[in-house]
């Protein structure tokens, strides 16, 4: 068992609470040091008082997502002897209703687009049972009810 911390700090400022005209910007701190700017998304609250500069919930759940995905299938293809050069995925998530009438994230997809070197390169069917294998041990994924799909970017 491991345990992760995250402490959220926000304060008023000079924003009107009761009105609810306040921002929603608030600093986020991790265990290594890392400080980064959090906020409300600007599609849930409007500017100014959300940040659109700031990272908001919905971006960190699409971005951890497709961070442990990254991070399991370069350990996978490190295993079998495949050199990952360089590894870009351009994730996004779909805010919407759920079955429930409630807005959840319902749908998380995946775009990476992993290039190789050597003279051991995955074939497409090998490049594709990486991601599955990726996407079966990812931590994050195992732990949301969101679909969670991959569309890997091939490169020839």
């Amino acid at each position: 068992m491991s345990t992760y911390t995250a402490e959220v700090s926000w304060t008023l400022g000079d924003g009107d609470f009761l009105a609810n005209r306040y921002s929603r910007r608030h600093l986020l701190r991790f265990d290594g040091g890392l400080e980064v700017p959090g906020s409300s998304s600007p599609h849930v609250v409007p500017l100014p008082y959300s940040d659109a500069y700031a990272l908001d919930p919905e971006e960190a759940f699409v971005a951890s997502l497709s961070s442990c995905h990254m991070l399991w299938f370069l350990s996978i293809a490190a295993k079998r002897k495949f050199c990952v050069d360089s590894y870009i995925d351009a994730a996004s998530g779909i805010m919407e209703k759920n079955a429930d009438g409630k807005m959840a994230m319902t749908a998380v997809t995946l775009r990476p687009k992993a290039t190789f070197s050597g003279e051991r390169r995955p074939t497409r069917e090998e490049l594709d049972k990486l991601h599955h294998e990726a996407h079966q041990a990812c931590f994050i994924a195992n732990s949301v009810r969101t679909d969670v799909r991959c569309e890997p970017v091939y490169t020839s």
